[in-house]
C-alpha cells in the first residue's frame, strides 16, 4: 500500500466539449474501479473523514473537506503530518456523495518521481448500486510521454489497484 495515489489520493480533466485531441495511451488517465458492499454515503465517510480514512487507505491523516483545504497523509502512524514522510493534497472539488478531487501537492522525501507527480491530479467518483453497493471510479490524471511520467504511471497502476482493494476489503470484513 505504500505511496498510492488513492491512499495519496483525483480531477476534472479540462478538456473542451467538442474539441478533437488525439491521445495516446501513454498519457491516458489510470483508471481503476471496485464495488464496495456498503451504501454510498458510508464510503463517501471513508473517503472524506479522518476516521474512515484511517481505517483503510493510509495510518494517519487529516483532512479540511473544503475546496483549496488540505489533505495530509502517512503511512506512519508517529508522523506529525509535516515530516519527510508526510503527504499533502490539496482538494480541488466534490460534490458530496459524488466525486471527490485532489491534487498532490508534497511527496513523501523518496519518492521516486516527484516531478511527475505535480502534473497529475486524481478524481473519484461514487455512484449508488441500489441501497448496499457503491462503484467508486478512480481517474488519475495529467500523465505525459515523459520517462518519469510513464514509470510513476505502471506504479500507481499497482498501488491504485492496491488502495481500491483494501476498501473492498474493509467492507468485505463488516
Amino acid at each position: 500500500m505504500k505511496h498510492s495515489i488513492l491512499g495519496i489520493l483525483l480531477i476534472v480533466a479540462g478538456l473542451s466539449a467538442g474539441v478533437p485531441r488525439a491521445i495516446s495511451a501513454s498519457v491516458d488517465p489510470v483508471v481503476t474501479e471496485a464495488v464496495i458492499t456498503a451504501p454510498v454515503a458510508e464510503v463517501w465517510k471513508a473517503w472524506t473523514t479522518r476516521e474512515g480514512i484511517e481505517s483503510w487507505m493510509v495510518a494517519k491523516t487529516d483532512i479540511d473537506l473544503r475546496i483549496g483545504g488540505a489533505w495530509r497523509t502517512s503511512y506512519n502512524k508517529s508522523s506529525n503530518l509535516d515530516d519527510d514522510e508526510s503527504i499533502r493534497h490539496t482538494i480541488l472539488a466534490f460534490d458530496p456523495l459524488r466525486m471527490f478531487s485532489m491534487r498532490t501537492v508534497k511527496a513523501p522525501k523518496n519518492f521516486p518521481f516527484p516531478n511527475a507527480l505535480m502534473k497529475t491530479w486524481t478524481v473519484v467518483y461514487f455512484e449508488p448500486l441500489g441501497e448496499s453497493r457503491t462503484k467508486v471510479t478512480a481517474r488519475m490524471l495529467g500523465f505525459t510521454e515523459d520517462e518519469e511520467s510513464q514509470k510513476m504511471r505502471v506504479f500507481f497502476e499497482a498501488g491504485n489497484r492496491t488502495t481500491l482493494n483494501n476498501l473492498v476489503k474493509k467492507y468485505a470484513r463488516n
